[in-house]
């Protein structure tokens, strides 16, 4: 049975107050908190088993390699992945995918060639490929959204063309929530002989995923929004990508031997993981999958389903807020506006007098929020430990805010 209330003790932060009030921390989407075993698996690591990782022979980095080794294995059970080495360690997602663009795409695409992206895209989605349309003529082709904020993926698929190289897709939207039919997608791409990257920055955080069965050839997370450390994440790379790929940054580790006219690179993922990397950072997050798992992402997304219902439910009844995106089934992720001339920043400082933690802002989405004609929203991103009487705590200081901006 999933108890959010045992849950909820997991997490140290959530009994606090902010501003007299208790802390309704709805920023989810931006980082989640993190449970108590990660913090102590974190102090753990420092007070008691710190030490570099992969070069030493003594006690203390034998143990910190195998601790920090063994998370490669989890994200791997995490994801549905057969082979760890599969599985590349890093930062999070936004060196996951420039990793992608400097390693796999700068050698493989030429002026001309395309890169299928979706509106809603995370600037991490965009950046990277606009380095490519910049210094290598690369042609960057666009998918609207519906007016609910869905994504037809038969529209993506219509938008492959013989010269389309790689399609680089969310598999949830920040901003609306929207779930996209990564699957679909995928299978039809790879049919095309096109490479495809999906970026499960929300997406792993709301739901089971299967890369297997998603058939995709990159996908990247980012461990600080799984409830584990920031400065922590993976992407995973199909084998048959991973052997074009060349390295991406040069150090220690991602070789085997350097000599004044030659260097010989390491085997992968090792070829792609240069210098000293986030030890403790990586650990935590091995603890935080472990916590996700034992949970079961299942019994997460059905518990933030019911959230997410609630939630529609109740914003229905206010007539005079605006909420961006109404796609069917997607995550409980809200990003809304108000009647009027309020400011999102106003609307969530308003919401911070009275303990509730939003996102204001663009939300590093800026061609979703050109396509919506909005220059900001407020966001609500519920996770695994939030409740119902959170979503009311919600609804009554927008409540306030509505008759404060009325």
């Amino acid at each position: 049975m999933y108890d959010v209330n045992a849950i909820r003790a997991d997490f140290p932060i959530l009994s606090r107050e902010v501003n007299g009030k208790p802390l309704t921390y709805l920023d989810n989407g931006a980082s989640a908190q993190k449970p108590k075993v990660v913090i102590d698996a974190v102090t753990r690591a420092y007070e008691h088993e710190y030490s570099n990782v992969h070069r030493g022979l003594h006690f203390l980095s034998n143990l910190a390699t195998d601790n920090y080794e063994a998370v490669r294995g989890k994200i791997a059970r995490f994801l549905n992945v057969a082979d760890e080495d599969e599985i590349v360690l890093n930062s999070g997602t936004t060196e996951g995918i420039n990793m992608v663009a400097y390693s796999w795409a700068m050698p493989q695409l030429q002026a001309g060639d395309e890169i299928v992206l979706s509106v809603m895209e995370h600037h991490a989605n965009i950046v990277p490929w606009h380095f490519l349309r910049e210094r290598q003529g690369v042609v960057l082709k666009w998918v609207d959204v519906a007016a609910d904020g869905s994504l037809d993926p038969q529209a993506v698929i219509d938008a492959m063309s013989d010269k389309t190289k790689l399609v680089a897709i969310t598999q949830c939207s920040n901003v609306l929530g929207t779930v996209v039919d990564v699957k679909t997608i995928c299978h039809a791409a790879r049919e095309r002989g096109i490479a495809t990257l999906v970026d499960g920055s929300q997406g792993s955080v709301h739901m089971p995923v299967d890369v297997t069965d998603m058939g995709c050839d990159f996908y990247a997370i980012t461990g600080h929004k799984l409830y584990g450390p920031s400065g922590s994440g993976a992407i995973y790379c199909r084998k048959e990508r991973m052997a074009q790929m060349r390295p991406f940054l040069g150090g220690g580790d991602m070789i085997r031997e350097v000599h004044k006219d030659s260097v010989i690179y390491n085997d992968p993922p090792m070829k792609f993981e240069a210098g000293t990397p986030g030890i403790v950072q990586t650990i935590g997050f091995g603890v935080a999958l472990d916590y996700l798992m034992d949970l079961g992402m299942e019994n997460v997304a059905a518990h933030e389903a019911s959230l997410r219902d609630y939630a529609m439910t109740k914003f229905a009844g206010l007539n005079w807020l605006q909420v961006q995106g109404n796609a069917p089934g997607k995550a409980a992720i809200f990003s809304f506006t108000l009647d009027g001339a309020a400011h999102a920043h106003d609307i969530s400082t308003i919401l911070d007098k009275r303990g509730v933690a939003v996102r204001a802002g663009h939300h590093c989405a800026g061609p979703l929020m050109d396509f919506l004609g909005l220059t900001a929203t407020c966001r609500a991103s519920f996770g695994l430990y939030n409740t119902t009487d959170e979503i009311d705590t919600l609804v009554d200081a927008l409540e306030l805010a509505h008759e404060l901006f009325a």
